[in-house]
């Protein structure tokens, strides 16, 4: 891609949205909430859910509440949610096409680095725990339960910038999904988009990055090369 942008460079940190961006989560999330609809009588709708992803568990939860018209208080269901989602991720959860090496190039420049994800801590710490490449990584792990606000406001990533001791205009956040990348953006830092094809099309991003990249690949060329840019 051509960039006529500047970002920090090289930056102070680097800060990783989780399911969607570092693993393909997204769909294990489809899978919990496809049979907690079906359960109450419901489909699954693409367009409901769109909106919605990204967003923090305790806000996704009331938009699916009413979106499908559900019964479920929001603190039920997203206790239920979580329950469902770890039962798969601890089946089935695979790293991205170049996260093991992004995170490993990130580790070796011995750049401060950090999560910062919608998902609740124990869903972090399970899909982390999943991959034993990154036994030993990520001692930043930042869950929007833990914010007043979750994406697409900036508490999450402003969060993470507090615990890695670097201002947020010095971070370079990377994001797979328009309300996370709307979070990091709000926050004051440097958005590199690489979307999850499976929910969100490059042009979902124009008005919010101009950093869109195909793949965690093309993103670790443009930090590996970013003085050339």
């Amino acid at each position: 891609m051509t960039m006529n942008h500047s970002f920090p460079c090289p930056p102070q940190a680097v800060i990783f949205d989780m399911d969607g961006l570092l693993v393909d989560s997204e769909r294990l999330w489809k899978i919990a909430e496809t049979r907690i609809l079906a359960e109450r009588g419901k489909t699954y709708s693409k367009e409901l859910h769109a909106p919605l992803i990204g967003r923090a568990v305790n806000e996704f939860v009331v938009g699916l509440i009413e979106r499908y018209e559900l019964d479920d208080t929001p603190q039920a269901l997203a206790s239920l949610l979580e329950e469902r989602v770890l039962e798969v991720i601890i089946q089935d959860t695979r790293p991205q096409p170049g996260a093991a090496e992004i995170v490993e190039w990130v580790s070796a420049q011995g750049l401060p680095y950090g999560i910062a994800s919608s998902s609740s801590l124990a869903v972090i710490h399970a899909t982390i725990g999943t991959q034993r490449m990154w036994d030993d990584s990520f001692p930043v792990r930042c869950s929007g339960s833990e914010v007043a606000k979750g994406k697409p406001a900036p508490d999450v990533y402003l969060l993470a910038a507090e615990r890695l001791g670097v201002a947020p205009q010095a971070c370079i956040a990377l994001e797979d999904s328009p309300n996370g990348s709307r979070a990091a953006v709000a926050a004051g830092m440097t958005c590199f988009a690489v979307p999850d094809v499976s929910h969100s099309h490059p042009s979902a991003f124009a008005d919010i990055t101009p950093f869109v990249f195909a793949s965690l690949h093309e993103a670790l060329s443009a930090l590996k090369g970013c003085n050339a840019l």
